[in-house]
């Protein structure tokens, strides 16, 4: 039987804490250590993003010193109600340097996990191999209150909580800008900025869906946080 990543994790956590290990481990390696949002993206480290969905005042205070850090500027919103309730939701304006074509509604998990991956990997990555800072980000939206593919029968979308981020395609500083639909299978540094751009959202997010995973997405890049390490 195949065991999952939560299993895993659950197993190691219980071996270090026996044997006392932990207190020796760099914190990206310590369970016990708080998250810190320039924590490498380990196994440890997603389990620790993950757990912070259901500890609202712990993830929120990542999120302000990922603020303090200039990693995203935000805004916090008040609680919803009705038919898609939103817990303490942030507005999210931008991540640092890179801009954002329009600001979006986000859970705090999102918006934490997305801090981290744009300025652990997507930055670096566009300047490594494109040869041009990162500037901005497109996107077609976060937060909808409805059913996945607006199927009636289905569960709820990760949109009805803005546990997602529909990421749509990228601006760099020499002028360039690619979009998932047309980069995605592009030759060259710009078909391979795009797809290490994704590669290296499934780090971070829960699930990554691209162009690979069936034809809803062959224009963007979902970014939710359901599941742990979903790469598709």
């Amino acid at each position: 039987m195949a065991t999952t990543g939560g299993t895993i994790t659950g197993l190691l956590l219980t071996a270090l804490a026996g044997y006392g290990l932990y207190e020796y481990l760099p914190a990206q390696y310590n369970p016990f250590a708080p998250l810190s949002p320039n924590d490498p993206p380990t196994m440890i480290t997603r389990y620790k993003l993950r757990h912070l969905a259901s500890d609202q005042t712990a993830c929120m205070a990542v999120l302000r010193q990922a603020g303090e850090q200039g990693m995203i500027q935000f805004r916090e919103q008040s609680s919803t109600e009705g038919t898609c309730p939103l817990d303490s939701p942030v507005r999210v304006l931008r991540f640092g340097d890179v801009q954002l074509s329009s600001s979006f509604l986000a859970s705090c998990p999102l918006a934490l996990s997305s801090a981290m991956y744009v300025h652990q990997r997507a930055a670096p990555i566009a300047q490594q191999i494109f040869g041009s800072p990162l500037t901005r980000i497109e996107h077609v939206g976060s937060y909808a209150c409805r059913n996945i593919y607006h199927r009636e029968q289905a569960r709820r979308s990760e949109h009805a909580t803005a546990d997602a981020l529909d990421v749509s395609g990228f601006r760099f500083a020499n002028g360039q800008r690619i979009t998932v639909h047309k980069g995605w299978n592009e030759s060259g540094a710009r078909g391979e900025v795009m797809r290490a751009l994704f590669n290296q959202s499934c780090n971070f997010y829960g699930n990554s869906l691209g162009p690979n995973y069936n034809a809803a997405h062959a224009d963007h890049f979902h970014l939710g946080m359901r599941g742990f390490g979903l790469c598709r």
